[in-house]
């Protein structure tokens, strides 16, 4: 195994502070290792090293872009010991490169033994797919896990501001996570439109270069389609404070937003009955309402769960509407989204809005009886 650079990071280092801190610095470890489910993290982390160790104007010559499957032992070899021209450095970027087949992977462990100083080899593996721990320990590993919905919201915002040179507003970047939701890919190309279109504006009224110009909710709402107070995020709430008549109005502009289906609603609202039964126990078994955000907190690092926006707007929306809602209506609530979720998955006899639309009908009727006996 090879000695780690001044490059390798520490174990409790997140991958994207790894790689900025190589671009910074221009100091880079001989080899990469990225893994993980993320593959629109990987892939910018890989166009990041790129830019910043590869002089573009030799670049023709200096990088390699290849895929495991398609290689040999013979052409693994020449990969890996072809040096640089014209210039202090190469780069190899080798995809699946768990699909390597015995006689090339051999030469790629033999290479990683003792890898050359003068060449940057960054290896890929595909989501879905375990780590290897042979190449994680002969490199600086990096695990691209998906970001959590909070660090989502961080990355809208140094997205905008980093790539597409435009600040954004911080309810803009809420209501755009609450329509558009946590795929980074997506978000990006919707952040594409809403900064072309603020730019757009920008030039339109003649504003002096050196303002910077702002994506806010109108820009977003324009571009996207979706408004205050019509997200997935009203109607978690809506349906939290058993009010059926904005929650079924709601159900219909949740549906037309981007790559919103039943079956994620679903998901969403069945984390947030099971958050709100646990809630209940909590209270019931003596826990003040100022610990519950905690409590919450806890809850979702335990069981992983989707709230379907970052967590600590959830842990106050659920805190907020735990008094609602009995031990009952949850156990009555988890059974609603059971049976929603397999009709929505086994039959098609009635379409997504109507099976959703009755749900959450059910789901606000749960409240009224704890409701008549408060009165």
């Amino acid at each position: 195994m090879p000695p780690k650079s001044s490059a390798t990071p520490a174990k409790e280092a997140s991958p994207l502070r790894v790689v900025q801190a190589a671009v910074q610095s221009r100091q880079f470890a001989p080899v990469y290792y990225l893994h993980g489910d993320d593959d629109f993290l990987k892939d910018g982390a890989v166009r990041d090293l790129l830019d910043a160790a590869i002089d573009p104007s030799t670049r023709d010559f200096n990088l390699e872009h290849r895929r495991g499957a398609d290689l040999d032992a013979e052409s693994v070899a020449s990969l890996l010991t072809t040096p640089p021209m014209l210039a202090e450095r190469r780069a190899v970027v080798l995809r699946d490169v768990t699909g390597l087949k015995k006689a090339p992977r051999a030469q790629l462990d033999k290479y990683l033994q003792r890898p050359a100083s003068d060449t940057l080899l960054v290896l890929v593996s595909p989501a879905g797919t375990k780590a290897d721990s042979a190449l994680a320990n002969a490199s600086v590993s990096l695990d691209f896990a998906p970001l959590t919905p909070e660090r989502v919201r961080r990355w809208i915002t140094h997205h905008a501001t980093t790539v597409l040179q435009v600040d954004i507003a911080d309810d803009a970047s809420q209501l755009l996570q609450q329509a558009v939701g946590n795929d980074l890919q997506l978000l990006a190309a919707e952040l594409d439109k809403c900064a072309s279109y603020v730019l757009g504006a920008h030039e339109q009224v003649g504003e002096a270069p050196a303002v910077r110009a702002s994506i806010d909710v109108d820009a977003v709402s324009a571009v996207v389609g979706v408004r205050r107070g019509e997200t997935v995020t009203d109607l978690l709430d809506a349906v939290a404070q058993h009010d059926a008549r904005t929650a079924v109005t709601l159900v219909g502009h949740v549906l037309s937003q981007p790559k919103v289906t039943a079956v994620q609603v679903v998901m969403m609202l069945s984390t947030q009955a099971f958050a709100l039964s646990f809630g209940r126990a909590r209270r019931d078994a003596g826990v003040p309402t100022n610990r519950l955000p905690q409590e919450y907190f806890a809850f979702l690092k335990e069981t992983g769960g989707y709230p379907g926006r970052p967590w600590g707007e959830a842990a106050s929306a659920w805190t907020k509407h735990t008094e609602q809602w009995s031990a009952a209506a949850c156990e009555r609530a988890l059974s609603l989204l059971l049976e929603t979720d397999m009709a929505l998955k086994e039959t098609r006899v009635s379409n997504e809005e109507q099976v959703l639309m009755s749900l959450v009908l059910a789901l606000c009727a749960t409240g009224q009886e704890r409701k008549r006996r408060r009165e």
